[in-house]
């Protein structure tokens, strides 16, 4: 059989990945990549100039004609309407309002587009090539640049009436805290890099001293890696922040396995590179907060497909497009 050959586009809020891949018995394999910052100033418009350039180039530097490559697969955060193939309005995307990307790249690089919600991808990703091998109920989470879930549910994706399924981001776990999906209290705010990173702003500006924010920090380059490696090494303020957003991550996946009852919940992100700061805490509220029967049911773990997820998730929504 030939081989195939995939191109995944991976949009977030942060930065946009270009993936060529090829893809084999039991996952795929990636063969180039290109990573560019998001331009959040000027709309849609240049990040998908920038994208297909990526793509061209990437293709060209293997010697892939684009008319070989089998389809792209575009993961992206939502609101987003899969059928349409439109971008609605993501709260890390500004101005990405009804941008429809499938019709735009199918005519722009001639090739069979698929979109999805980056949560629902990456679930996708790791229920076929991942931890998720084997189960037919579970549960992703994202926690990385915000929080959102893709449920796997009796084997199957679950997207809801009108895509917005697994936006637990959006559920208010306080009446006060970090600002996550446009909420104060929500779980995004709490347990995502933003969150984390606005905690830490917030302390910085309350006259707090930290030892990640030294004098004449600028606030902006405070991100959720900063305050981990300043949790690690003993300062008390980045600690009470993961301490704050290890309690509600627990909480969070208490009313998840209450909810759903299912066998796995993976977590993504900064899960994987903090689990130390995370877990004990997160699991020991778990074990107060949920349903005994379905603790005991449900594995946690970190994304098998490690921080190469996105990338995986990208091009395993490409294996699915068709013409």
């Amino acid at each position: 059989m030939p081989v195939e050959r995939l191109l995944g586009f991976d949009i977030g809020g942060t930065k946009c990945a270009v993936i060529l891949g090829e893809l084999h018995g039991d996952g795929a394999t990636v063969l180039e990549r290109a990573v560019f910052a998001t331009d959040k100033n000027g709309g849609p418009g240049p990040v998908l100039a920038r994208l297909a350039d990526e793509a061209r180039r990437l293709c060209g530097a293997r010697g892939v004609a684009l008319e070989a490559v089998r389809g792209i697969g575009i993961s992206c955060g939502g609101p987003l309407d899969r059928a349409r193939g439109v971008i609605l309005s993501p709260p890390n995307l500004p101005g990405w309002d009804d941008v429809p990307i499938v019709a735009h790249f199918e005519r722009t690089l001639g090739i069979p587009t698929r979109l999805e919600n980056d949560a629902n991808a990456c679930a996708l990703a790791e229920h076929r090539w991942g931890a998720g091998r084997g189960c037919r109920h579970m549960i992703f989470l994202t926690f990385g640049t915000g929080m959102g879930a893709g449920l796997i549910l009796n084997g199957e994706l679950y997207a809801g009436a009108n895509d917005l399924a697994g936006e637990v981001g959006h559920v208010r776990l306080a009446e006060d805290g970090p600002v996550g999906y446009g909420k104060a209290g929500s779980f995004e705010g709490f347990c995502s890099g933003g969150g984390i990173a606005e905690a830490a702003r917030a302390a910085v500006r309350r006259g707090i001293a930290v030892s990640f924010a030294p004098e004449g920090t600028d606030l902006a380059e405070i991100n959720a890696l900063v305050v981990a490696e300043a949790a690690a090494r003993g300062d008390v303020v980045a600690q009470e922040i993961f301490t704050t957003a290890a309690r509600y991550l627990g909480r969070g996946l208490a009313m998840l396995i209450d909810v759903f009852n299912p066998e796995r919940i993976i977590l993504g992100g900064i899960f994987g590179r903090c689990r130390e700061l995370l877990w004990p805490i997160a699991k020991s509220v778990i074990e107060q907060e949920a349903l005994p029967a379905g603790v005991r049911a449900c594995q946690i773990l970190p994304a098998a497909l490690g921080e190469s997820i996105g990338d995986h998730a990208a091009l395993f929504v490409a294996s699915t497009a068709r013409k």
